[in-house]
């Protein structure tokens, strides 16, 4: 696959702050209504998808999480082929994300497989900021109202709601766990940008999210 550009994005860097302060559980209100990650927009309907080949795709790479850190995905599947390999590679992208958080390493091999462009500048970000600041993850957190649409054989957007409610960050010295009340910042929604690579996988190309997001209100 395509190799990133290192030119370092403004969005991202703001794009960290805004995961930083996610995986807090949502905080007491503080947050920002909108935290745009690498400009995305969100898509809000599902479509039938384009006739799209089903080639073999690459190997996926295993991802490691600890213990303490889980996730949920509603729906894994739809019964499109299509949308279900943009489903699957989304939420691998997530626990990749988490992996290389919890491994303190922004060029996690797992998580470069699946970002791309400006996608993989802001995700780097988001792991260099846990890093920086010595925290991890743990806890749950439930993603639903997972929605596809497909643009192209090899372009779609995604829209998906987060329940962090249960997630919060974690002082990797002291593993003090930084809890939370929850609040209407605790769930967010998320717009993704993905694109399908030569090997078949639907790698993500931008991101961004609304905290606070009425649609993802319980």
């Amino acid at each position: 696959m395509n190799r990133r550009p290192r030119l370092l994005a403004t969005a991202a860097v703001g794009a960290a702050a805004a995961l930083l302060l996610a995986a807090c559980g949502g905080g007491d209100g503080g947050s920002k209504d909108n935290d745009k990650i690498a400009g995305a927009g969100t898509a809000s309907e599902t479509s039938a998808s384009p006739s799209v080949s089903a080639t073999a795709s690459a190997a996926r790479p295993t991802i490691k999480l600890p213990s303490d850190l889980a996730f949920t995905f509603s729906p894994e599947k739809t019964g499109d082929a299509t949308q279900d390999a943009i489903l699957r590679d989304n939420a691998e992208f997530i626990r990749a994300l988490n992996s290389a958080i919890d491994a303190q390493d922004p060029r996690l091999p797992a998580l470069e497989f699946y970002t791309e462009g400006e996608g993989a500048v802001a995700a780097e970000q988001w792991v260099k900021a846990f890093k920086d600041a010595g925290w991890t993850v743990t806890g749950s957190v439930r993603y639903f109202d997972r929605q596809v649409m497909v643009k192209s054989q090899e372009a779609a957007s995604l829209s998906y709601c987060a329940d962090e409610s249960k997630g919060f960050s974690k002082v990797i010295k002291t593993q003090e766990v930084k809890k939370t009340k929850v609040t209407k910042n605790s769930y967010v929604a998320y717009g993704a940008q993905v694109q399908r690579n030569r090997e078949g996988v639907w790698e993500l190309v931008k991101i961004a999210s609304t905290r606070g997001a009425d649609r993802c209100q319980p």
